[in-house]
C-alpha cells in the first residue's frame, strides 16, 4: 500500500476513529480523512460537491438522528455529549472500510494495475449504495452517482 493510502487509513482515519470513540475505523471514518486531505484531488473532488469534513460531519449527524427517528428515537445531536477520544484505544480496520477497499481495488479504469491513491478510495467510498455514508450523501443532497462518475472519470485521466 502506498505511503498515501497508509497514512489516509492508519493515520487519519484512525484519528477519526478515536475521535468518534470507535473501535474500528469505518467507511465513515475514511471519508472524512480523505477530505482533510486538501492536497489531492480526492478532497477538491468531495470540496466540490460542497463535502468538506464539516458538512461531511453534519451530513452523518443528521444521517444518525434520522435513522435513529425511524426507529422512534428523538435525539439532536447537539444536545448529546461529544464522545471522549481515547488516545491509547488502537481502531482496527472495520467491515465497511474492508468493503470499500475492495471495491476500490475492483473498480475501473485499472489505470497503473489498478494503483491504490485517495481518488480510487474515494470511487470505493462512492460505490456503496447501502450504509451510513451512502445515507449521509442523500442528507447531504448529493447525487453519490454523478460524484461517483466524475471520480471514475479523474481516475480514466490519470489522477490518483
Amino acid at each position: 500500500m502506498p505511503s498515501d493510502v497508509r497514512s489516509i487509513l492508519v493515520r487519519s482515519a484512525r484519528d477519526e476513529a478515536r475521535r468518534d470513540g470507535s473501535r474500528t475505523i469505518e467507511a465513515e471514518h475514511v471519508l472524512l480523512a480523505l477530505a482533510r486531505r486538501d492536497e489531492t484531488a480526492a478532497a477538491r473532488l468531495l470540496a466540490e460537491a460542497g463535502l468538506t469534513e464539516g458538512a461531511i460531519r453534519d451530513a452523518l449527524n443528521r444521517e444518525w438522528e434520522q435513522s435513529l427517528a425511524i426507529a422512534g428515537i428523538a435525539v439532536r445531536i447537539g444536545l448529546l455529549p461529544e464522545a471522549t477520544p481515547d488516545p491509547d484505544r488502537h481502531p482496527q480496520i472495520g467491515e465497511s472500510t474492508k468493503l470499500l477497499l475492495k471495491r476500490a481495488m475492483d473498480a475501473p479504469p485499472k489505470i497503473g494495475g489498478g494503483g491504490m491513491g485517495p481518488m480510487r478510495i474515494l470511487v470505493g467510498i462512492l460505490d456503496t449504495e447501502r450504509g451510513r455514508v451512502a445515507r449521509a450523501f442523500t442528507a447531504a443532497g448529493v447525487d453519490r452517482a454523478a460524484l461517483r462518475a466524475r471520480a471514475v472519470t479523474a481516475l480514466a485521466a490519470g489522477t490518483r
